[in-house]
């Protein structure tokens, strides 16, 4: 972090432009992911349940954040939700009921990539909601993740902040790259014309969501190995844990080979060859 001092002398800390270096970066990340692996054994242990949700402009970077906090973890003991646009029937249910279909049961992390906040977003912008829809959602999701709290459920609602100049270099990157294009769908191309749009949407959302039982967390997300590491450092600093993984195990000796069974031939079925044979 570089520092700057203000005009009463008060040293007051600004984010660096610089990107993270790479070696540090996997040396942290290794390090980070290990205390993963102690948060997810605690909460298993304890029977938590547990939500992080990411919201952001598209290319702001959620996916790779995701994908390195499962990376290191028992896959079941995560989900990682990530829903498309609601059916003809689930148009017709209450907001929230769909979302709340996926909540974690005892012992789980849930992970919403994107999540119930597409109303006070995407739907808002791209006029997918009605103006009622819309306001009744800002009035009445505060309650809701006020309700999700006394139940006894963590909640961490992180949002990464991405610059117009970044998320366009992105988009160009996709564009370019075949096996990325995926990434770029119509609504990702009509919403990367209406930039201001969403940047009034989302002071809007952050005014009537910010609340003290659930909080929002932004993380600036330019630099892509920042913003993993400050989400992952901060998520492990918001649950507290214990460490709480078994000891190493002592394997008991392995039964001796039965001498009386014998193997059918290799050739009876199908063994596929090795192309990389020779190849070091």
């Amino acid at each position: 972090m570089s520092k700057s001092t203000g005009t009463k002398g008060k040293v007051v800390k600004k984010p660096t432009d610089e990107k993270l270096n790479q070696k540090f970066y996997e040396a942290e990340l290794r390090r980070l992911q290990f205390e993963l692996v102690k948060l997810q054994y605690w909460i298993k242990d304890q029977g938590l349940r547990v939500i992080v949700l990411f919201e952001g402009r598209d290319a702001a970077g959620k996916g790779g954040v995701i994908k390195r906090i499962i990376e290191p973890l028992d896959a079941r003991g995560y989900r990682v939700v990530a829903l498309p646009k609601p059916s003809d029937v689930e148009r017709t249910q209450w907001y929230f009921q769909r979302y709340v279909a996926h909540f974690p049961s005892a012992g789980e992390i849930v992970l919403f990539d994107r999540s119930w906040y597409n109303r006070a977003g995407v739907e808002r912008v791209m006029g997918y909601c009605t103006d009622e829809e819309y306001w009744e959602f800002l009035c009445s999701c505060p309650d809701f993740e006020r309700m999700l709290v006394r139940s006894g459920i963590i909640l961490l609602k992180y949002y990464l902040s991405v610059s117009d100049e970044e998320q366009e270099k992105r988009f160009q990157s996709r564009a370019k790259d075949p096996t990325r294009r995926w990434k770029l769908s119509p609504v990702d191309l009509e919403t990367r014309l209406r930039w201001v749009e969403y940047s009034k949407v989302k002071d809007i959302m952050l005014e009537h969501t910010d609340i003290p039982e659930a909080h929002w967390y932004q993380i600036k997300s330019d630099d892509k190995r920042r913003a993993r590491l400050i989400c992952i450092r901060h998520l492990l600093e918001h649950i507290p844990y214990e460490d709480v993984i078994p000891g190493a195990l002592e394997l008991p000796p392995r039964p001796p080979r039965d001498k009386h069974y014998v193997r059918p031939p290799l050739d009876r079925h199908i063994i596929l060859v090795d192309p990389y044979d020779g190849h070091h």
